[in-house]
């Protein structure tokens, strides 16, 4: 009888880890800076996500610690059995969990430069027959036919893409672009 019940556990957890691994990287995006609860291998972690990988669905927990350090976890994504969110953040969150690994020397953009870069490309695209939409909240994220995005500040290396050619050749794009308007 305890090998039927194993089994049966053993199956819900493949039909849960199936579930996120049929979401996209559209969908696994909603939930960058955002407080989650992770199930996977049958461990629960709890921490804000940095990252979702676009092509292995790995997710990447920080956790801020009260001596001023953090943790990042990194969990693979065949293993997630279930994602619940545990809170939404807010810009705080978000503004530290943007700024952890840059450095120093990074350049800031005020958001007037950035509503420029970014209806400056976009027009650059158009012009390139390149099918772009806004996405988001606050409408900061440009989305390429639903299988790109392109993060503020807008460059070659704010473009994510499960599919390497289109993410290539669009960030061959954008690069002429920043040539062009130089």
């Amino acid at each position: 009888m305890q090998w039927v019940e194993e089994k049966k556990t053993r199956y819900s957890q493949l039909v849960a880890m199936n579930e996120w691994m049929k979401k996209g990287p559209l969908e696994w995006k909603n939930y960058t800076y955002k407080e989650v609860r992770v199930t996977a291998s049958e461990k629960e972690y709890k921490g804000w996500v940095l990252t979702t990988d676009p092509v292995s669905a790995n997710i990447v927990l920080v956790n801020f610690l009260e001596d001023g350090s953090m943790t990042v976890t990194g969990i693979m994504g065949h293993a997630v059995q279930t994602v619940e969110t545990v809170n939404e953040g807010d810009h705080r969150v978000r503004e530290k969990l943007m700024h952890l690994f840059t450095s120093g020397d990074c350049k800031a953009y005020s958001t007037e430069d950035l509503e420029e870069r970014k209806n400056s490309l976009k027009k650059w695209l158009e012009k390139n027959h390149i099918p772009i939409t806004e996405q988001g909240e606050s409408q900061r994220t440009l989305c390429v036919a639903g299988v790109l995005t392109i993060e503020p500040p807008y460059g070659p290396e704010n473009c994510s893409s499960s599919n390497e050619i289109i993410l290539s050749r669009v960030q061959d794009l954008i690069q002429g672009h920043l040539a062009a308007s130089q």
